[in-house]
């Protein structure tokens, strides 16, 4: 059965239904969650709870479900990711496996074309991400 998501009004709502997605590693929840999370609030939204699993759902979700259909989207969602407190640390402890699936939604997206981001605006993202 797949999980029912809402549009987070605040971070506390937010984080309720990332643990439930996180617990059920359900990726197209995670998709549909981010389809209606608007890219700016995400910082806010995830205050200080960002952690590993959550960028790594994150990112699969991107992946799969939401940079074919809106590259643009995605690109705005990583954009904003990387500005969230506690970044630069999950970052760091990311596994070579974990960082080679990150590589795949860049490369993803830069093989597809939006009005969003440029080239430039890919490739200087991709060093925030440290790839």
């Amino acid at each position: 059965e797949k999980l029912r998501v809402w549009e987070p009004s605040n971070a506390y709502d937010f984080g309720q239904i990332v643990n439930a997605v996180k617990a059920n590693k359900d990726k197209a929840a995670c998709a549909d969650l981010l389809t209606i999370t608007d890219p700016k609030t995400l910082p806010v939204l995830l205050s200080n709870k960002l952690e590993g699993e959550i960028l790594l759902i994150f990112i699969q979700s991107l992946e799969h479900y939401v940079a074919g259909k809106d590259p643009g989207l995605a690109y705005q969602h990583l954009f904003y990711l990387s500005k969230a407190e506690r970044f630069k640390v999950v970052l760091a402890l990311l596994s070579k496996n974990e960082k080679e699936e990150v590589q795949q939604l860049f490369d993803l997206l830069s093989e597809s074309q939006s009005d969003q981001y440029s080239v430039e605006d890919l490739e200087s993202l991709k060093e925030v991400y440290e790839l």
